[in-house]
């Protein structure tokens, strides 16, 4: 007797003819519906502007947003923000990227807490950030022996990434103004 598998299993070669916002996750599709609210995009850019700004006209690194990483054959994901240096690819992300920053939203918060904290430690992206769009803060782990761990919760605070390839660093009083008073 013949069985048949419940979940239809995907590849990145069924992925890339998908059409609307969809990361793939061990075979498994996963729709990023609704589009993101406002704020969640002002925040990102917000993110993408101040490492941007900070690593300058250096060579070897690119601040992407929304940008395909082909992690494996059945996993892609699609950061908020990723910092990515000496990519070798033009399609998609195909290495680790120096940071990752997700914006959290209610329909996805557990996929970036969960699913994607552990594929990102596992892939051995150096930073995690996580921001929390609703209360003004962002969580930072770094990767250390093979784990993140949390450097803190940021409000207002800036934080220089000393140890990635170009300079980075986020003014989190920056990514944050304008947003504190609003009804979130």
């Amino acid at each position: 007797m013949k069985t048949e598998q419940a979940i239809e299993y995907y590849t990145y070669d069924d992925y890339r003819l998908w059409e609307g916002r969809w990361e793939l996750i061990k075979g498994i599709p996963m729709a990023m519906t609704p589009s993101p609210t406002i704020i969640h995009q002002a925040i990102a850019a917000k993110v993408l502007n101040e490492l941007m700004n900070s690593i300058g006209d250096c060579p070897r690194c690119l601040v992407l947003g929304e940008q395909d990483w082909k992690i494996s054959n059945d996993t892609v994901l699609k950061p908020d923000v990723a910092l990515i240096c000496d990519e070798p690819n033009e399609q998609y992300i195909s290495k680790a990227p120096e940071i990752v920053v997700e914006v959290l939203s209610p329909s996805t918060a557990k996929r970036d807490e969960v699913f994607k904290f552990e594929i990102y430690a596992a892939e051995k992206v150096l930073y995690y950030l996580l921001i929390y769009p609703e209360e003004c803060k962002a969580k930072l782990y770094r990767l250390l022996n093979g784990e993140f761990i949390k450097q803190g919760d940021f409000f207002h605070e800036i934080y220089s990434f000393s140890d990635t390839t170009c300079q980075a660093k986020i003014n989190f009083d920056q990514v944050f103004k304008g947003f504190r008073d609003w009804s979130l």
